[in-house]
C-alpha cells in the first residue's frame, strides 16, 4: 500500500496555546490563505443574491422590462455558480487544513513522546497522553475547519452593512452596529463555558487513565479479587464526568440556543423596520425584498462567528494539552553528534556512582539483595534515568557522546517485557532488517523461545496481541530476551532477564547466552546461582556501591554477604 510522506511539522512555539495554534496556521499559510479567500468569495456570492433579487423586482417585474428581468435572472444565475464553486473549492481546503492540522499537532505530540521517554509516564499519566491523541489534536483541527468560513462572515457582514447604509442610513447602521452587540452578549457565555469544558477535559483524562490502569492490570486483580474495588472506582469517576458533563451541556445549550436566537431576533428586527420603511415610501418593494433576504443571510455568518468561538474555546483546551506534553524535559539530553569520538568497543563501561566496571567483551553479572541498586546501575551504564550521569566508557563520559549513538551502541533490556500489536516477526526485529530466519531463529534458540514459535500456526507471522497477553509472563520474558539479542549491540545489558521461567529454561539460557555473547560486551542484574555461574565475573553490590568482586564459586564459597544473597534467590 503506498503511504503519503507527511512533512516535517518543525519546531513549534510553545509559550502559550495561542502562540502554538498561531504557529500551526503559519505552517499552512498557503492552503489557509487561499481557503480564506474563496471563504469570501463564497459568502459574498451568497450575500449579493439578495441584491440581485431586489433589482431584478424593481427593474424587471415592476418596471415591466422583460430584459431588465432577464438580465437579473442572468446575474442571479451566476452568483449561485460562482457560490457553488467556490464553496465546494472551500469545503475542500477546509477539510485539508483541518487534518493537516490535527495530524501535524498528533506528529508532535508523538515525537515529545519520544524525545521524553520514561521522564513522561512519571510525569503525565497515559490515560491523559491517550485522551491527546483521541480528542485534542481533532480539537485543534477543527479551529481551522472553521476558519475560512470565519473570514468570509466578516468580510460580508461588511459588505452587507455598507450595502444597507447607502440605501438606508438606519437600516445600515442596525446592521452595522447591532450585530456586535449581539456577539458581545456571547461573552457571558463563552467565559463559564471556557472553564466548565477545561473541567470536564480533566476528568475525562482522568477516567482514561483509570481505564487503561484497569485494563492493564485486570490478571493482577482478578488474582487479588480487587475487580470490585476498581470497578467501583471506575464507576465513582464516571459519575464525576457525567455531573461535570451536564454542567457543560447546560451552558452549551444556551450558545447552541444563541446561535438561532439572536440572528433570528435581529431578523424579525431588520425586516420589521424595513417593512416600516416600506409602507412610508422610503423604500421600494424589491428594497424590502431584498432588505429580507440580507436580514435572513446574515444569520450565518452571526451563527459561524458564535460557532468560530466555541471551536477556538476548544482548540485552546486542546492545545494547551499538548504543550504539557511538549513540556516534559527528557532525562538525558541528545548530545551533539560527532563532537566526542564514540568509543571503540574494546572500552570499557566505569560507573562512578557505585565503582562498578564492566570489562570489554566479559559477561559481568552484578547481584544485589536490593534488585533495584543494580537496576539503578543498569540504568546509568545505559544512560537512562533523570539527572546527569558520570558514567565513561572506553575514558569517554556518556553524557557527552551523542545520545542516538549510545542507544545504538548500548541496548539495555528492562525486567517488565512490552509487546506490542503486530506479527511476532516485527516484535522482535522492531524495525531492523534481518539476515534472514535462520538469524531470528537462532536468537530464539538463544532465548529458549522456539515453542513460542512453534505455538504459532502462521510462525513469524504469527500476530501478537495487545501487550501480549495471550502469553505467559516467562513467554513474554524470553521473547523480549529474544529481541534484545537481535539488535545485537556492542554492550548489552539484561536486567533480571529470567525472573519469570523455570529452573531447566533458566539454565538453558545461561549456558547458550553466554555463548552467543562470547566476545562481546554483556552485563546481567540477578541473583540466580545459574546465571552467576555462567558469567566471566560477578559484581557484589551492597547499599549501591561494589562489596566484592570475582567468580560465581569463589565468592559463594568466601563471601558469607554473597552466599546468602544467592541461597535466598535460590530459594526464591
Amino acid at each position: 500500500m503506498q503511504t503519503i510522506p507527511f512533512p516535517d511539522p518543525g519546531r513549534p512555539d510553545t509559550r502559550t496555546p495561542l502562540r502554538f495554534l498561531l504557529w500551526t496556521a503559519a505552517r499552512q499559510w498557503r492552503t489557509q490563505l487561499l481557503g480564506l479567500l474563496l471563504g469570501m468569495v463564497w459568502m459574498l456570492a451568497l450575500a449579493l443574491v439578495p441584491a440581485a433579487v431586489g433589482r431584478g423586482i424593481d427593474e424587471g417585474i415592476v418596471a415591466g422590462d422583460t430584459a431588465g428581468l432577464v438580465r437579473w435572472s442572468l446575474a442571479l444565475l451566476g452568483l449561485g455558480a460562482v457560490a457553488a464553486a467556490a464553496g465546494a473549492a472551500r469545503h475542500f481546503l477546509a477539510v485539508h487544513n483541518w487534518l493537516y492540522a490535527s495530524y501535524r499537532s498528533a506528529q508532535l505530540t508523538a515525537r515529545g513522546i519520544e524525545e521524553a521517554g520514561p521522564a513522561l509516564t512519571r510525569t503525565i499519566p497515559s490515560g491523559e497522553v491517550i485522551a491527546v491523541f483521541a480528542n485534542d489534536v481533532m480539537r485543534i483541527g477543527g479551529l481551522f475547519d472553521v476558519m475560512a468560513r470565519f473570514t468570509g462572515a466578516i468580510v460580508s457582514y461588511v459588505v452587507v452593512g455598507a450595502i444597507l447604509l447607502s440605501a438606508s442610513p438606519p437600516l445600515g447602521w442596525l446592521v452595522l452596529l447591532g450585530g456586535p452587540v449581539l456577539l458581545a452578549l456571547l461573552s457571558f457565555v463563552v467565559r463559564p463555558l471556557q472553564r466548565r469544558q477545561a473541567e470536564q477535559r480533566e476528568q475525562t483524562g482522568r477516567l482514561t487513565t483509570l481505564g487503561a490502569d484497569t485494563v492493564a492490570g485486570l490478571r493482577v486483580l482478578r488474582g487479588i479479587g480487587g475487580e470490585q474495588t476498581f470497578l467501583a472506582r471506575y464507576a465513582d469517576q464516571s459519575q464525576r464526568v457525567r455531573a461535570v458533563g451536564v454542567r457543560v451541556a447546560g451552558v452549551q445549550a444556551a450558545l447552541d440556543s444563541a446561535q438561532v436566537l439572536l440572528p433570528g431576533v435581529f431578523v424579525v428586527l431588520v425586516t420589521w423596520v424595513g417593512a416600516r420603511f416600506a409602507v412610508d415610501g422610503r423604500i421600494s418593494a424589491g428594497q424590502l425584498v431584498a432588505f429580507y433576504g440580507y436580514a435572513a443571510f446574515l444569520t450565518m455568518p452571526l451563527r459561524t462567528v458564535t460557532e468560530f468561538v466555541d471551536r477556538l474555546i476548544r482548540a485552546h483546551i486542546g492545545a494547551r494539552k499538548v504543550l504539557g506534553i511538549l513540556a516534559v524535559e527528557p532525562d538525558q539530553s541528545p548530545g551533539s553528534p560527532g563532537r566526542v569520538a564514540m568509543p571503540t568497543p574494546s572500552g570499557d563501561l566505569h560507573d562512578p556512582a557505585s565503582g562498578v566496571t564492566v570489562r570489554a567483551g566479559r559477561l559481568t553479572a552484578l547481584v544485589s539483595a536490593r534488585p533495584e541498586d543494580t537496576a539503578a546501575i543498569a540504568d546509568r551504564l545505559g544512560r537512562f534515568g533523570p539527572g546527569p550521569h558520570d558514567t565513561t566508557w572506553g575514558g569517554h563520559p556518556l553524557a557527552e557522546l551523542s545520545l542516538r549513538e549510545v542507544r545504538e551502541r548500548v541496548v539495555v533490556s528492562e525486567a517488565d517485557p512490552r509487546l506490542f500489536t503486530g506479527t511476532l516477526r516485527d516484535q522482535l526485529l522492531a524495525g531492523r532488517p534481518a539476515d534472514s530466519d535462520a538469524t531470528v531463529h537462532q536468537a530464539l534458540h538463544v532465548a529458549s523461545a522456539l515453542d513460542v514459535l512453534d505455538a504459532l500456526p502462521e510462525g513469524l507471522d504469527g500476530l501478537v496481541e495487545e501487550r501480549g497477553r495471550s502469553y505467559s509472563g516467562g513467554q513474554r520474558q524470553r521473547l523480549a530476551l529474544t529481541r534484545a539479542l537481535l539488535a545485537d549491540p556492542e554492550v548489552l545489558v539484561l536486567v533480571e532477564p529470567t525472573s519469570a521461567v523455570d529452573a531447566h529454561t533458566e539454565a538453558r539460557i545461561a549456558a547458550r547466552l553466554a555463548h552467543a555473547r562470547r566476545g562481546r560486551t554483556t552485563v546481567v542484574t540477578t541473583a540466580s546461582p545459574l546465571l552467576l555461574g555462567a558469567a566471566d565475573e560477578v559484581v557484589l553490590v551492597e547499599d549501591g556501591a561494589v562489596a566484592a568482586v570475582g567468580a560465581h564459586h569463589d565468592l559463594l564459597a568466601g563471601h558469607p554477604a554473597y552466599r546468602d544473597v544467592v541461597i535466598r534467590g535460590e530459594a526464591d
